[in-house]
């Protein structure tokens, strides 16, 4: 068998370059095309990736925007439930029958006066027929209703508040509130053309906020007035301290007892209140005489 070398080529032979090289350009084309195609697969996974999974200032961001949403669904949620729930107060202690009422007043005045013996509580006692008996009406004890409090339940009084008063500084009603912002309040209520009329008096305003003890003094003495308005404290100087604020035309005493401060304190559980109340007002001996006489009228609204 005769195997042909390389020696044996001829010597003119010349190799065809298109034959010689398609093999290894196909192997290198496919092989360049095979990588760059897993090159574009691995980079086009790793985009995808990148922009499924977002930065993690991103993440931060998305779970406070999250968290954000459930507190407003929470919120939301409360304020439904707060305003389908009927909040219901506790019946007013005013609305008792006068021997309870009189019976209330015995035992906070106690609380006021913890040394005197029984017999020396009897003698500055508010006895029962000094109270004003108001449980005919049944509607809310709230200012906005005092005007038609006082033209239903105290007609007596509605006809003097709207007649000329006679002197200075002597109030046909005294209305005893426990803040100086209640008072304010009340005396706007008191100024009701419906209460005064053409020719009612003036009302006068009675705390020690904003303004001094003369002060008032002097306004009583010149100031022809039909209602006053006032703190305990203030009510209780003018009385016990000097005689500006005059009992010649008093007939009633309103009691602000249905008000409850922010703690849900009434006007007699607050022991400040609470003892100048029955020590300088109710306690004042003018006001306790016009109480014993049947002059003077105690009012729980």
């Amino acid at each position: 068998m005769n195997v042909q070398r390389g020696d044996d080529l001829e010597d003119d032979f010349v190799p065809d370059d298109l034959v010689a090289s398609s093999g290894e350009e196909d192997i290198t084309f496919d092989s360049r095309q095979g990588a760059a195609g897993d090159i574009d697969g691995l980079l086009s996974a790793d985009e995808e990736a990148e922009q499924d999974e977002p930065p993690p200032k991103g993440k931060a961001v998305l779970a406070k925007r999250k968290r954000r949403e459930k507190d407003k669904e929470r919120q939301a949620k409360k304020r439904k439930l707060a305003e389908t729930v009927e909040v219901v107060e506790p019946p007013s202690v005013a609305a008792q029958p006068a021997q309870k009422l009189a019976h209330y007043m015995s035992t906070m005045q106690a609380k006021s006066f913890p040394e005197p013996t029984r017999l020396e509580l009897d003698d500055i006692c508010i006895p029962e027929t000094a109270i004003t008996d108001t449980t005919q009406w049944t509607e809310s004890r709230s200012l906005d209703r005092l005007v038609d409090f006082i033209i239903t339940v105290l007609p007596v009084l509605h006809k003097r508040l709207s007649q000329s008063s006679k002197s200075q500084g002597a109030p046909t009603l005294l209305y005893i509130a426990g803040a100086a912002l209640r008072v304010a309040d009340v005396t706007r209520v008191l100024k009701d053309k419906r209460l005064r009329g053409d020719k009612g008096g003036d009302v006068a305003k009675l705390f020690a906020k904003h303004f001094k003890l003369q002060e008032h003094v002097a306004y009583l003495k010149r100031s022809k007035i039909g209602s006053a308005a006032g703190t305990p404290g203030r009510v209780g100087k003018l009385l016990c301290e000097t005689d500006a604020l005059s009992m010649s035309q008093l007939t009633h005493i309103i009691l602000d007892i249905s008000f409850r401060d922010a703690k849900k304190r009434n006007l007699l559980d607050i022991p400040e209140t609470r003892n100048e109340i029955f020590k300088t007002v109710l306690g004042a001996p003018k006001v306790l005489e016009g109480i014993r006489q049947g002059k003077i009228h105690v009012v729980l609204f």
